[in-house]
Parts: structure tokens; C-alpha cells; sequence
């Protein structure tokens, strides 16, 4: 949560997005993990052509005010790409994906920070959703070993 990290990791994982093609509206994933690489992405996206939303889903619905269980400028009918710090079961993901759709969005894809290659995304993506990593953990070994 670092500015120099925000600054680097929205812009990458925007990168990234843009590369994929997957032509999304926001992005947002599972609190509190998604949060932080959520809003950086939106901000980088700032001044960009298409300017993406981030929102937040909640663990569970809260019990009074709107009950709503995704927070911020979500709209039904959204394109989204649930976003991930660490995939590792990818029960977070798949939590989020569920919330997205039961809100009436569809989800392009995750788009994960790391995937830590523990079947995770082999579990995603049996869902019929695809995965980007920005990087595995088997990367980050043989990075840190050079």
C-alpha cells in the first residue's frame, strides 16, 4: 500500500488488462486483498480512453444500510475482471465471481498478482474463467536466486 507501489502495480496490472483485450467497465475482487491493486488500477486508468471503475465485495452482505454485498460505482450489466492479490485455492476469486454475477455483471477474467501455483487457477479456470498472473511464485524463487 505504498505510493511507489500503487504507482508501479496499477499501472502494470493496466498494462496487462489492455493487453488481454478483455474490454471491462471496473475491476474489484474480495476484500481486503483486491482492494488496494483495485483502486490503483482505476486510478491509473484515469486519463486513459476508457476510464475503469473499482469496486469492493464484501465478504457478506452487511446487515443494515443497503445490504449490498459489492461496494462503489458497480453497475449491473458490467464487464469486470475480478482482481487477486495471491491466488491460491481460489476461493476468493470464485467468491467474487459469484457476487459479480448474482449483481448482474459478467466477468472477463481474473487478473491475479501472483500466482502462487498451488491450483488455484487450474480451479478458476474450470470454472470457465480465464487467469492472467502478473507473476508465479516460482518466478519470484528464481529471481530471488539470481
Amino acid at each position: 500500500m505504498s505510493p511507489e507501489g500503487l504507482s508501479l502495480i496499477g499501472r502494470l496490472a493496466l498494462s496487462r488488462l489492455l493487453d488481454s483485450e478483455w474490454a471491462v467497465d471496473a475491476v474489484g475482487g474480495l476484500t481486503l486483498g483486491a482492494d488496494p491493486i483495485s483502486y490503483a488500477i482505476s486510478f491509473a486508468s484515469a486519463d486513459t480512453l476508457r476510464p475503469l471503475r473499482a469496486f469492493t465485495v464484501r465478504k457478506e452482505a452487511k446487515g443494515h444500510g443497503t445490504g449490498k454485498t459489492i461496494e462503489g460505482p458497480f453497475r449491473e450489466g458490467d464487464s469486470v475482471a475480478v482482481i487477486e492479490d495471491v491466488i491460491t485455492t481460489g476461493g476468493s476469486a470464485l467468491r467474487a465471481i459469484q457476487s459479480v454475477r448474482a449483481a448482474g455483471g459478467s466477468v472477463a477474467g481474473v487478473l491475479a498478482l501472483v500466482d502462487r501455483e498451488e491450483g488455484g487457477r487450474q480451479a478458476i479456470e474450470a470454472a470457465g474463467v480465464p487467469v492472467i498472473s502478473m507473476t508465479t511464485a516460482s518466478q519470484i524463487i528464481e529471481a530471488l536466486a539470481n
